[in-house]
């Protein structure tokens, strides 16, 4: 049976209860799809999430042997030929977890899954960012009241009820290259936050990142810097582009959508257009202009790279709350799991694993290195706030 594009919407709903008959009974058609033998999800639901736990992953096991293929979308060291059932089933492996309801803070069952020392678990990351006045006084963003937290001449700074931090003018204009009036909004490793600029632009920090800007943008163009991630969604201005300086590259926009991860321990710093138009210029290299789905990349060697189909969703699952990645090895999604639950990876031995799926971001840490030591290849200590990750030898 052919996965429904909304499966995962369905899935979700059927979490959360909000389901209707129709999509639980499509839900449970496209569960059972691979073997109609085993009971329907609403008997599921009277076991234990540590039983579904098991059964699914012996139902896995189990079918990935008959087709010769990795388990959990574990891609080995050497390429697999996968037929169609076993690339479903890949998807299956990960999209099954929504089912389970979140368990917080409660002990690990004895002898589940290679995952030790997790009594006391790790909440995900959250709301959180500094907020430094031109001034250089600092204001805590997630602890500080909603309504007006700064007066900056006529410039009004709020913090409305959602969160989102925006700026408000009330008339003056400053000069272009006045410095008395840049801000800088720094989240923390476990935070996120979201500011809407002067001009209505609204950007998303991911992560350990920061984003410094002028609290009005004057002049012949709006420039503002970042570390991290960041997505943004420009207000058009065609007589002011918009321009983001990300560590020696700088991308100009007129009015778009886009995300730039510009981490300094990545492999590459990559600008990945959602719609519009982005043109990323790099010193004594030729610019490169960008189309919707495509991606650039700037690696050590100092050279601008385009990915003509790249994996926008896994570009922006951070922003919508997920994990997401495509042949992706362990250690670089372990980099983005230590950024967002603030914890230090540590490797007993090299580990060369590439998997393929994806996860929710809003799960304590144990339920994450549940559903990747499931893979049966690799086993995590939690020590306080440190990881530490071993291959399972064979």
């Amino acid at each position: 049976m052919q996965i429904p594009e909304n499966i995962l919407a369905i899935i979700d709903k059927y979490q959360a209860g909000t389901a209707s008959a129709e999509e639980k009974n499509l839900l449970e058609k496209w569960y059972h799809s691979f073997d109609d033998t085993y009971a329907s999800l609403n008997i599921m639901e009277q076991e234990s999430e540590q039983a579904i736990a098991n059964r699914i992953k012996d139902r896995l096991i189990q079918t990935i042997r008959s087709e010769e293929t990795p388990v959990l979308s574990l891609e080995r060291r050497r390429k697999w030929q996968i037929p169609a059932a076993a690339a479903i089933l890949m998807i299956l492996s990960l999209t099954a977890y929504y089912i389970f309801k979140p368990v917080h803070n409660q002990p690990q069952v004895a002898g589940s899954v290679p995952v030790k020392n997790l009594g006391n678990d790790i909440a995900p990351g959250g709301n959180k960012a500094l907020l430094t006045l031109a001034d250089g006084s600092t204001i805590v963003l997630d602890s500080a009241s909603n309504g007006t937290i700064s007066l900056q001449g006529n410039i009004k700074i709020q913090k409305l009820q959602n969160g989102l931090l925006a700026y408000e003018v009330n008339g003056k204009m400053l000069t272009e290259n006045d410095d008395a009036f840049y801000n800088t909004i720094s989240t923390p490793r476990g935070g996120q936050y979201q500011v809407t600029l002067a001009d209505g632009t609204a950007v998303w920090l991911n992560a350990a990142s920061s984003i410094r800007f002028p609290v009005v943008f004057t002049g012949t163009e709006r420039k503002v810097e970042i570390t991290g991630e960041a997505y943004f969604e420009v207000a058009k201005n065609a007589a002011m582009p918009f321009k983001v300086k990300a560590n020696n590259s700088e991308i100009e926009v007129l009015g778009t959508h886009f995300n730039v991860n510009a981490y300094n321990d990545e492999a590459s710093m990559k600008t990945t257009l959602v719609e519009g138009s982005v043109k990323v210029s790099l010193m004594n290299q030729p610019s490169r202009v960008l189309k919707p789905g495509q991606q650039s990349r700037i690696a050590g060697d100092g050279k601008i790279t385009v990915l003509e189909n790249a994996d926008v969703e896994e570009a922006l699952a951070w922003k919508n709350g997920r994990f997401q990645f495509n042949s992706a090895d362990l250690k670089s999604i372990l980099r983005q799991i230590s950024r967002w639950y603030d914890v230090d990876v540590l490797y007993q031995q090299n580990v060369n694993l590439h998997f393929t799926g994806q996860l929710t971001r809003n799960e304590y840490a144990s339920k994450v290195f549940e559903k990747l030591a499931l893979t049966g290849e690799v086993q995590f200590k939690v020590e306080g706030k440190k990881i530490i990750v071993t291959p399972v030898l064979k």
